[in-house]
């Protein structure tokens, strides 16, 4: 008790000099107090209850304030922010962001770059607001003009790009929209979108940051350097416009490119190898480098699998898959050749024992770090996998057969981290592409009891991968379909298609199409009770084409054998014809009206149902326009539906003749029957 006594009257000493009338006092008092805090942050935290943080923003403010009681007071509230994640939150309740951005306005170097160097740690605290703020357009090119004061300057400013970009945080952000008239900055303010979309790497990129950064390539300083590398990394991300820029930036008469390869070479630290990677992998991902160039086969892509190595760190080992899972996901040649690089599949696996009981590790601290941190090596592991096997049937069976694969899969489903449940349902899915796994690997290992676990209670980006897996596992060959339809799939698939999540929906009335493949009655009629008419026309006027497109091949699946197309149509037939009507006269694409022409067909092709479309003019009408319409996919969906009327086996086939006839559809047929089109004239 008496310690916290004593530690709190000496923080109270330190806080009351700084109301000192002598400002030599103050000044003393502040270098006092950055002696006082460094390392230990119960003085710390003393200070900030004590009230210390406004009375340094106030002294940093004051014109009267000299020079150098400005710098001190900003590197002890830079000192401050180095804290706890709770001191940075005081600091930011306190408005300190606005008032450092005011200290860059001043001429005086030291106290820039003590402004900037709190502002970096600040940004770089996970607790800063990511939410959209206020900024003013004129301090990014003040950024971008004190990039060249000094190489404290050029660290500072691009790590506070880079980290803002990485954690989504703004660039420079304001609490309050009336502390902007103390900035001495515009004061309209001006939204900025989050920090790593393309309306903010477009502002960076119009304000010359490209070009500001890239001499910064060649400085003398490692950290400049590296600094400069990664807002080269987070500007090429995902935004062509940046990419194709930097293919052509020349610095001291070499490529931008160049010089990333360059920095890829073994020789350099590991660091500066896995971020210029990511430079190129970013540039060609957005479009600007081919994915067969010299520099993404032979330089890129090697680096990435090399630091997946079991030698490397484990954050690098993390950071190197994931880039790697990146760069293959989208090419199927890279796909192939990263198969067979470094035995990279094997490698992997190694990802999952880390560390092991044996591992080499001496180090008690950074085992300590691995041991909390390990799941990031299987989160990662299941994402590079997934992007392996995406197309690949020769790789998939690789990843497969590596020791214990199937298990961890399974046991990934079910582990604490949503981000590793999220890469391994990924990895699953990935690898539910094929035919083969379906009918042995998944039916072996039950995959689908974890993945229905995993459908009942997840968040929706969970939910989206996890059900287009199950859309694979409900595939008419699939040995999962049966006992996954006995576990209640049905009921989860039909509330999925009432989601406000476009791709749960669509998800949901696909899964329900395969479901109904083939299906016995019993399974259509559960389908259709579970849906609800109204559902189901809600979701045949639904804006999203795919999920009309999904739902016109659920309603082909479930109206196919004549018992069940004529049960469903007599319990279902009168909305059924309205939902068709409604489409064929509405403004639909081809594909949409070939599907439902395709429902017609099947629709005569009952033994009974075949009569709610001979007594409806209306639909008879529709037929015959789309026989002469000037689309063959058309014409011959709706030839198939006069065949199936008027086929002569059947009872009743004269008197549709002879209907389809008066109004017209057989002349059609004689003059199709002359058709250049093969198959218009064949049918």
């Amino acid at each position: 008790m008496s310690f916290c006594v004593e530690v709190t009257a000496s923080s109270r000493h330190y806080v009351d000099r700084l109301f000192d009338p002598d400002p030599q006092k103050v000044l003393q008092g502040v270098i006092d107090m950055k002696n006082a805090v460094i390392g230990n942050n119960k003085q710390k935290a003393n200070l900030i209850v004590l009230g210390a943080v406004p009375r340094l923003l106030y002294l940093l403010q004051q014109e009267t304030s000299s020079t150098e009681l400005k710098t001190e007071c900003a590197v002890v509230l830079g000192s401050l922010a180095m804290g706890t994640e709770n001191n940075v939150k005081s600091l930011l309740d306190c408005h300190i962001i606005p008032a450092l951005l005011q200290g860059l306005l001043s001429t005086d170097l030291k106290f820039i770059e003590a402004c900037l160097r709190c502002l970096r740690t600040i940004f770089t605290s996970p607790v800063t607001p990511e939410e959209l703020l206020y900024t003013d357009a004129t301090v990014i090119p003040h950024l971008m003009a004190l990039l060249s004061r000094s190489r404290y300057t050029q660290e500072y400013i691009c790590s506070i790009l880079d980290f803002n970009f990485i954690f989504l945080h703004l660039l420079i952000s304001v609490l309050q929209l009336r502390n902007w008239h103390s900035c001495g900055f515009k004061s309209s303010p001006q939204p900025l979108l989050c920090a790593n979309g393309p309306d903010h790497q477009t502002i960076l990129f119009n304000h010359g940051a490209v070009q500001n950064i890239a001499h910064l390539l060649t400085s003398a300083s490692y950290k400049v350097r590296m600094q400069a590398l990664k807002c080269f990394s987070v500007l090429a991300f995902e935004n062509p416009q940046v990419s194709m820029t930097l293919l052509n930036v020349l610095v001291d008469g070499e490529l931008l490119p160049q010089i990333f390869v360059k920095m890829l070479q073994r020789d350099k630290p590991i660091e500066m190898q896995l971020t210029s990677a990511k430079c190129l992998t970013y540039m060609c991902r957005a479009g600007a480098i081919r994915t067969d160039d010299t520099c993404i086969v032979l330089k890129t892509l090697p680096c990435l699998v090399r630091m997946c190595s079991k030698e490397r760190l484990l954050e690098e080992r993390v950071e190197g898959a994931e880039t790697l899972a990146y760069l293959l996901e989208a090419d199927v040649e890279l796909q192939r050749i990263a198969s067979i690089t470094d035995h990279l599949i094997a490698m992997l696996a190694d990802y999952f024992k880390y560390p092991s009981s044996v591992s080499a590790i001496t180090d008690i601290k950074r085992l300590d770090h691995d041991l909390k941190h390990a799941h990031e090596l299987r989160q990662a592991a299941f994402k590079l996998y997934a992007s392996l096997g995406a197309n690949d049937e020769d790789i998939r069976k690789k990843i497969i057969e590596t020791e214990n694969m199937m298990d961890r899969i399974v046991n990934g489903l079910s582990e604490s981290s949503i981000k590793v449940r999220l890469a391994a349902v990924r990895c699953l899915h990935s690898l539910s592409r094929s035919v083969q796994q379906l009918r042995t690997s998944f039916q072996d290992h039950a995959v689908w009891k974890p993945l229905m676990k995993v459908l009942q209670n997840a968040p929706d980006e969970v939910l989206v991968v996890a059900s287009s897996t199950l859309c694979n596992l409900l595939l008419e060959f699939s040995p999962s379909k049966e006992p996954i339809l006995e576990s209640g799939a049905i009921e989860l698939l039909c509330s999925l298609t009432q989601s406000d999540n476009l791709a749960l929906r669509v998800n949901g009335v696909w899964a329900l199409m395969n479901m109904a493949f083939q299906a016995e009655q019993k399974i259509k009629a559960d389908i259709l009770r579970g849906l609800s008419t109204e559902q189901l026309f809600q979701l045949l006027s639904d804006s999203d084409v795919n999920v009309l497109m999904k739902t016109l091949g659920l309603l082909r699946n479930l109206l196919s054998t004549r018992p069940h197309i004529d049960q469903i149509i007599s319990t279902h037939g009168k909305q059924i014809m309205q939902a068709v009507t409604l489409i064929l006269e509405g403004e639909h694409n081809v594909e949409v009206k070939e599907q439902t022409l395709c429902i017609l067909a099947n629709i005569a092709d009952g033994t009974t149902a075949k009569d709610l479309i001979m007594t409806n003019d209306d639909i008879l009408q529709k037929i015959k326009y789309y026989m002469s319409h000037s689309n063959a996919k058309l014409q011959l969906a709706a030839m198939f539906c006069v065949s199936n009327l008027i086929w002569n086996e059947e009872e009743g086939s004269q008197e549709r003749q002879d209907k389809l006839r008066d109004i017209g559809i057989v002349d059609i047929l004689h003059k199709l029957s002359q058709s250049s089109d093969p198959n218009l004239c064949d049918k």
